[in-house]
């Protein structure tokens, strides 16, 4: 049975959504503040946390932080949509950001949907792509067994290219994977700025190729 951590201090929203979960055959447990998911997460793994951003006592952010080294996925729940805000929720490691009010039909799939990931990457330890070596589980990346410092994007994103070797990607394909299911929150001209800057940091040990007005493949 999925174990998940659910943070909202609204106490309407948080019932309905722990019965929900609960009929869905997850072992749920919730939290009210940030200082209650800190001490759950000391004593309890979980697979998945649901992380409110507005907090009591503190942000979703500080939530995320405790969780870090846990290999707990992460989903945000938000009033707030703004752009700056959902891509510093992504480059910490976020999983997917729900802005409020949302269905909860749409919550239960990418719910479904993260875990499913999580679970396909469990049972994929290692994947190798040019030089390089992805270490899955733990989510750490080598170069000639020196280990590289990728942010939480730049790791999907070779994590997509090494899971898509010979296949060429279109950019909104790479978005939506990225992203959500509908590739929103990001303009086009960001992801050039991803590859720019997973090109640099791969120094050659990987070859991006762009394909002209269509998107990339890296053989």
């Amino acid at each position: 049975m999925k174990k998940i951590l659910l943070v909202e201090d609204d106490a309407i929203i948080a019932s309905g959504l722990v019965y929900a979960l609960e009929q869905e055959g997850y072992a749920v447990i919730h939290s009210g503040s940030l200082a209650n998911a800190k001490q759950e997460a000391l004593i309890n793994t979980f697979d998945l946390a649901i992380i409110d951003m507005q907090l009591p006592d503190g942000t979703g952010f500080d939530v995320r932080e405790k969780l870090k080294d846990t290999g707990t996925s992460i989903i945000f729940l938000t009033v707030v949509d703004d752009e700056g805000n959902i891509v510093r929720a992504f480059e910490s490691g976020a999983d997917d950001y729900i802005t409020k009010p949302f269905r909860l039909r749409e919550l239960l799939a990418r719910i479904k949907r993260t875990l499913n990931a999580r679970g396909d990457a469990e049972r994929s330890l290692f994947l190798t792509i040019g030089k390089i070596k992805i270490d899955v589980s733990a989510g750490k990346v080598y170069h000639d067994e020196t280990l590289l410092d990728l942010t939480a994007l730049e790791y999907r994103l070779l994590l997509i290219f090494a899971q898509n070797k010979g296949q060429m990607l279109s950019r909104t394909q790479i978005l939506e994977n990225i992203w959500d299911s509908a590739g929103n929150f990001v303009e086009d001209n960001t992801l050039t700025v991803y590859v720019k800057r997973l090109r640099e940091k791969l120094n050659g040990a990987v070859v991006i190729e762009t394909v002209r007005g269509l998107g990339y493949r890296v053989n």
